[in-house]
């Protein structure tokens, strides 16, 4: 496996400003562990650094070169997105809760069937992972509900002045799209300047994300980790969405 470290419970991460690819063959591979180790998860994202890997494979952890981000102030919002906010917003069995039920919105982006993306990769592992960071006001969940039911959402990591998106997922017709849009608008109030969208899809694209080199994302995400922290408890409902009207 050329130079990729595999790391044990007390290992540190190589840092991908300085170590780019170990194991050229495989760019963007950073370093292997046999599982996910308490503390690792917020060492990794701090660097630059997410897990990706299926079932009964070790945990595999990466850093892409290019980086697909969203300047929240570059979010889309289509025509047909607006009318969507419109009916939502005036909708009152409609609303966006934050934090509320994180475990429940990690399992449906773990079950979702999606176009461009294969939801097998959040393992039981990665739900406990997300789960233990979460309960330290680390990883947050938004919520699309209506009449009380769970049509959408995603759930992210936020460290510093730095939004991670993680995995997000519909039941019905653009219910990402509108947590998309409540998590760019909210970032924007927290004067974030980017959201990491790790890598390119044609569905990220279409909604105002684009790729920037990993050492562009990587110096901004030093930069960032050093700013101040954006609150751990968020606080927001569905009227963030006005900003789009």
């Amino acid at each position: 496996m050329g130079h990729i470290s595999w790391l044990g419970p007390q290992d540190t991460f190589p840092n991908p400003l300085f170590v780019a690819d170990p194991d050229p063959s495989v760019p963007g591979l950073i370093a292997v562990s046999e599982r996910i180790y308490p503390n690792q998860l917020l060492q990794a994202y701090q660097l630059g650094i997410f897990p990706w890997y299926c079932d009964h494979q070790p945990v595999l952890w990466w850093s892409p070169d290019p980086r697909m981000i969203l300047k929240p102030e570059n979010f889309r919002c289509s025509h047909s997105l607006k009318k969507n906010i419109r009916q939502f917003l005036e909708d009152p069995h409609s609303e966006i809760l934050v934090d509320a039920d994180f475990a429940a919105v990690i399992r449906s982006c773990a079950t979702s069937s999606r176009k461009d993306q294969d939801g097998t990769w959040i393992t039981h592992e990665i739900m406990d992972a997300y789960g233990a960071i979460h309960q330290q006001g680390y990883a947050h969940s938004l919520a699309i509900m209506e009449h009380n039911q769970l049509i959408g959402g995603l759930y992210c990591v936020a460290i510093g002045n730095m939004i991670f998106g993680e995995s997000m997922f519909s039941r019905k017709p653009n219910a990402s799209k509108l947590a998309l849009a409540a998590l760019s608008a909210w970032a924007l109030q927290q004067g974030v300047v980017m959201i990491d969208c790790q890598q390119e899809t044609v569905h990220l694209k279409s909604l105002g994300a684009a790729p920037i080199p990993r050492q562009d994302f990587l110096e901004q995400l030093r930069v960032s980790l050093n700013q101040s922290n954006i609150e751990k408890s968020w606080n927001f409902n569905k009227n963030i969405l006005v900003h789009y009207l």
